[in-house]
C-alpha cells in the first residue's frame, strides 16, 4: 500500500444548530493509521498537551478477549475530533429530511506523518481501538461519530462532555479545566477557576506545592489534588480569596489569588518544613484533613486583607502558636475536653475536618 492514500467510507453528516457531525463505519484496524491518541502530558514550558487518559492494559486485554469470542460487538461509537483535511462529499440525490445528508467522509491518510500530525484525534474509545488493533482478527467494523474541531481548546471540551456520565479519572479532569473553553456541566464549570489556581501552585517554580500535588502529569506528587482543590474551592467562594472574584461572572485577579496562597502555605512550609515533605500516610499536614483546616486557618487570619498587606499581618508568629497542639506526625490531638485523637488517627471527613479547624482557630485566638 501506498505511503499516501484515502479512506473513503458513507457518511451521514447531521445538523446540529449550525455545527454537523457525521456519523460512519469504519474497520477498527484503520483508525489508528489517521488518528491520533493524544494522551495528557505537560510541555517543556508547563503547558498541558493531550487529554486522552493513558491505555489501561487489563481492560484492553479483556476487550481484546472479548473481540475474539464469536459473538462479539461493540455497539458504542468511538468519538473522533477531525481537522480541516478531512471532508465530507454530498450525494446528488434528495434528502428525505433537511437536517440528515447522506454522502461519503474522505480521510487523507499519510504513513510518514508523527503522531501529532495526523488529521483526526481519538476522543473517546481509546481502549477499544487498542484491542481491536492488538485483537487476532482480520477486521472488525465499528460505529464512528465525528466532528470538525476548531481548536485544541474545543477538543478537550468536547472530551469532558463525551465523558461526562463515565467514571473518569477526577485527576484527569482537574489537569484539563484550566485549559477548557466552551461550554461545560455546572459541576465542572464550578471548579474551573480552582483548577486553574491549583495548576499554577503545582507548577510556578516559587511555589511551596511546587510538584506536591498528585496529578497525571505530576505523578510523584504526594499532597491528594482534591484535598488543595477544595481548599481553593472554599476560600474563593466564602473565604479570604472572594475578594478577588467576579460573583458576576466567575472570574478573577489570578495572580492575585496565586501569590495571596503563595504567601501562607510558604509560610505554612517553613513553620514545619519536616512534615511538609512527609506523604499524608505519615504527616497529617499534607493529609486532606491538614490541608483543609489550614485553608480555613488561612481565611479566618486574612480575609479582607490584599496579598501586599499579608506580610504585615505577623502570619509567622500565628502560626508559631499552633506548635505547641500540633501532632501532625506523632503524639495526640487534644480537640476537646472529652475528645483525644492519636495523631493519625483523623481523617478527612466534614466532622474531622470541623474539629480540627476548631482547634486551630481557637489556638491563633480566633473563632469560627
Amino acid at each position: 500500500m501506498a505511503d499516501k492514500y484515502e479512506i473513503r467510507v458513507p457518511a451521514l453528516q447531521v445538523r446540529q444548530g449550525d455545527r454537523h457531525i457525521y456519523c460512519f463505519a469504519i474497520d477498527g484496524k484503520q483508525v489508528l493509521s489517521f488518528t491520533a491518541v493524544s494522551r495528557v502530558k505537560r510541555s517543556s514550558t508547563g503547558g498541558l498537551d493531550g487529554y486522552q487518559r493513558p491505555e489501561v492494559l487489563t481492560h484492553i486485554r479483556a476487550i481484546r478477549r472479548y473481540l475474539e469470542s464469536p459473538e462479539a460487538m461493540l455497539p458504542n461509537a468511538v468519538v473522533l475530533a477531525f481537522d480541516s483535511r478531512v471532508r465530507f462529499e454530498p450525494y446528488r440525490r434528495r434528502n428525505v429530511v433537511d437536517y440528515s445528508t447522506t454522502g461519503e467522509i474522505v480521510i487523507p491518510v499519510d504513513e510518514t506523518l508523527d503522531e501529532a500530525s495526523k488529521p483526526a484525534l481519538l476522543v473517546d474509545g481509546q481502549q477499544r481501538v487498542a484491542a481491536i488493533r492488538d485483537a487476532d482478527v482480520a477486521e472488525f467494523p465499528v460505529a464512528a461519530v465525528a466532528f470538525i474541531a476548531q481548536d485544541e481548546e474545543e477538543q478537550r471540551s468536547q472530551f469532558i462532555l463525551v465523558n461526562n456520565s463515565k467514571p473518569l479519572p477526577k485527576g484527569l479532569i482537574h489537569e484539563l479545566l484550566p485549559d477548557t473553553t466552551g461550554y461545560l456541566p455546572p459541576k465542572y464549570a464550578r471548579r474551573q477557576l480552582p483548577a486553574l489556581i491549583m495548576t499554577r501552585l503545582n507548577l510556578d517554580e516559587d511555589s511551596p506545592f511546587k510538584g506536591a500535588i498528585a496529578t497525571p502529569t505530576s505523578p510523584e506528587g504526594y499532597i491528594k489534588d482534591n484535598s488543595v482543590l477544595r481548599m481553593i474551592e472554599n476560600s474563593l467562594y466564602d473565604g479570604a480569596l472572594y475578594q478577588y472574584r467576579d460573583p458576576e461572572d466567575g472570574s478573577g485577579d489570578i495572580e492575585q489569588m496565586v501569590l495571596h496562597l503563595k504567601i501562607f502555605w510558604s509560610l505554612v512550609e517553613s513553620t514545619w518544613p519536616i512534615e511538609w515533605k512527609l506523604i499524608p500516610r505519615k504527616s497529617r499536614l499534607t493529609h486532606g484533613v491538614g490541608i483543609q483546616s489550614l485553608g480555613y486557618v488561612m481565611d479566618a487570619l486574612t480575609d479582607g486583607y490584599a496579598a501586599d498587606r499579608l506580610p504585615k499581618l505577623k502570619l509567622d508568629k500565628k502560626l508559631d502558636q499552633l506548635h505547641a497542639i500540633s501532632a501532625w506526625t506523632e503524639g495526640v490531638w487534644y480537640l476537646d475536653s472529652d475528645d483525644q485523637r492519636k495523631w493519625n488517627s483523623l481523617q478527612n471527613t466534614p466532622n474531622d475536618i470541623k474539629l480540627l479547624t476548631n482547634l486551630l482557630l481557637r489556638t491563633v485566638g480566633t473563632s469560627v
